[in-house]
């Protein structure tokens, strides 16, 4: 990096963390709403001055994460502090009113689709609110997860999506391996088996899942993460998606490799951008986040 590149970042650093001072007393509150028998709950931000009529951006976090990981908490403020409202959501996971990250001694049968329905809850409660346009941004598998959603949804549903480092199924079976050292498909296949036999809520029991080395594990759960339908992937979400969108590719990502390359065939400089962050790793820590949430604010305001 060069001397002046440097000189650059600090000065953005200096200036963000002045603005994030003058904005420390922006209201910022805890909302709750019902759905299927369970409380989910988000954190609302609104920069001083502005109201839910004014727009807002519904923000869906990572895997088996939660709204006040480092990356959410962390964009959020950066978002308030360029003058955007932000419901960051915790997804439930099955669980009532869950907080913090997903505990793996609980056993797992949530479903990467419900995610949707729980998406849907809270676009309306912003609507019922006042907003007029919102922005559905996603981070990491909550990126897949907003553009599956935004892929169902008719034109004026949403303003525009932002895919931040978004996750793409790739090659499953080596990717397992290589995390949990074992393989994929004999879990698949029994799996399948205990599906076909209308035993979906059946549990594989202590196996490697997300982010969990030894868990238990429904038939259903696992093949909708691990077996994929292809409806639901970037390839065929995107081409189908009515707002703008754009997508925030980490240069440096560990996680989701070739990002960029996967993209790029999908992008077509007007209903679907692309920008990479060079050097920002997967969770765009330190002042990746600022290259981040200027992207992300710039495309806001050409809207």
């Amino acid at each position: 990096m060069s001397v002046d590149a440097l000189i650059h970042r600090l000065h953005a650093c200096v200036v963000g963390a002045a603005l994030c001072v003058a904005a420390f007393d922006a209201p910022a509150r805890t909302v709750t709403v019902a759905h299927t028998g369970q409380t989910l709950g988000a954190e609302l931000e609104l920069p001083r001055g502005r109201t839910l009529a004014d727009g807002a951006i519904l923000m869906v976090h990572g895997t088996m994460a939660h709204r006040d990981m480092d990356t959410m908490r962390h964009l959020r403020r950066l978002l308030r502090d360029r003058g955007h409202s932000t419901l960051s959501i915790n997804l439930s996971l099955g669980r009532d009113r869950r907080e913090g990250m997903f505990d793996c001694a609980w056993p797992s049968t949530h479903r990467a689709e419900d995610a949707l329905a729980e998406i849907g809850v809270w676009l309306d409660w912003l609507r019922r609110e006042g907003a007029r346009r919102v922005t559905l941004l996603g981070f990491s598998r909550g990126g897949h997860q907003a553009a599956w959603f935004a892929a169902q949804r008719p034109p004026g549903a949403l303003d525009a999506v932002v895919l931040l480092a978004p996750i793409v199924a790739g090659d499953l079976a080596g990717r397992y391996a290589a995390r949990f050292g074992a393989p994929i498909e004999p879990l698949v296949a029994r799996a399948r088996a205990l599906q076909s036999a209308g035993e979906g809520g059946a549990q594989l029991r202590g196996v490697g899942f997300l982010n969990c080395e030894r868990t238990d594990v429904s038939a259903d759960a696992f093949l909708s993460y691990y077996a994929p339908r292809p409806e639901s992937e970037l390839a065929a979400t995107l081409p189908r998606i009515a707002a703008p969108v754009l997508v925030v590719v980490a240069g440096g990502d560990e996680i989701v490799r070739d990002l960029d390359q996967r993209i790029a065939p999908l992008a077509d400089g007007q209903r679907v951008r692309m920008t990479v962050i060079p050097g920002a790793d997967h969770f765009f820590r330190d002042l990746y986040g600022e290259d981040a949430a200027d992207a992300v604010d710039a495309f806001l305001r050409q809207r």
